[in-house]
């Protein structure tokens, strides 16, 4: 993986500096360290820069929703993977830079500092802290410059001439790819996975998870806290967005019975395709 930060010198108390920590802590972005979908505020911000119709602005707000209540699936990511590269085939890479304050304006509130504090106890423990997720490396690593983490994993984009080519380059940092990601870098920086940690809400980072000692499900959809309550896992949860929805749903189903109920539910009945959303 090309680009890593060198690891950070871990101060040892006594004005020098200690070798560098060798041991890490992995977070998932999406309804792991933020609130959702980082996708959405991709999208708002690529619309408001002409990337995208309104019409599929509004599919997007809806799909984050529905990402919010069923995770994401290997589908809507291959879709999504497919989307990305369209939308940027032949976009110069300094655009889509200049695009991330616009991103990082929506992402930054739906930071849960619960998980924030997580991350800065494990660099006050002489772990580093990466942010991992299918989303850019460029966001990746400019989140991570601002949170004060060590460093970001993501999506890598082929750049010639300094226009993106639409074409992927390095590991495709979903399923097997985001462990294949972490382990390169552990490699290069010495870092010792069994004492590592790893934090995700997914199914789907079930192999980033299980490349460390220690894994953490946060928020977790239902295949994944299976595991992790049969393994004994650590679970932290504290998104009620799902909560609160099924439960005016339930009220809402109640009251259309009567009549037009029918016409709601094919509205929100699940599609296949889910645009911008489900990164991880």
């Amino acid at each position: 993986m090309q680009g890593a930060k060198p690891a950070r010198q871990v101060s040892d108390g006594g004005g020098g500096a200690a070798p560098a920590a060798r041991a890490a802590a992995f977070f998932d972005l999406d309804k792991t360290l933020i609130e959702g979908s980082s996708a959405l505020h991709f999208a708002r911000a690529a619309y408001r820069n002409g990337l995208i119709s309104r019409r599929q602005m509004a599919r997007d707000v809806l799909a984050n929703i529905r990402f919010r209540l069923e995770g994401s699936t290997d589908e809507s990511t291959d879709v999504l993977r497919e989307r990305i590269a369209e939308a940027i085939t032949g976009q110069r890479q300094v655009d889509l830079m200049r695009m991330g304050q616009q991103v990082l304006a929506g992402v930054l509130p739906a930071v849960y500092p619960q998980v924030l504090q997580e991350a800065h106890d494990h660099q006050d423990a002489g772990r580093l802290a990466y942010v991992v997720t299918a989303a850019s490396h460029e966001l990746a690593e400019t989140l991570a410059d601002v949170l004060v983490l060590d460093g970001g994993i993501g999506n890598r984009s082929e750049v010639r001439d300094g226009v993106y080519t639409g074409r992927p380059e390095g590991h495709f940092t979903y399923r097997e790819g985001k462990a294949a990601a972490i382990r390169e870098l552990a490699e290069q920086q010495g870092i010792d996975l069994a004492a590592s940690y790893a934090y995700s809400d997914s199914e789907s980072d079930l192999p980033m998870l299980r490349a460390v000692g220690n894994p953490v499900a946060v928020n977790p959809d239902r295949a994944l806290e299976e595991v992790a309550r049969a393994e004994g896992w650590r679970i932290m949860r504290f998104d009620k967005l799902g909560r609160r929805l099924r439960i005016a749903g339930a009220a809402a189903g109640v009251a259309l019975l009567g009549g037009g109920g029918g016409y709601l539910a094919a509205r929100l009945r699940p599609r296949r395709r889910f645009s911008l959303l489900g990164w991880g």
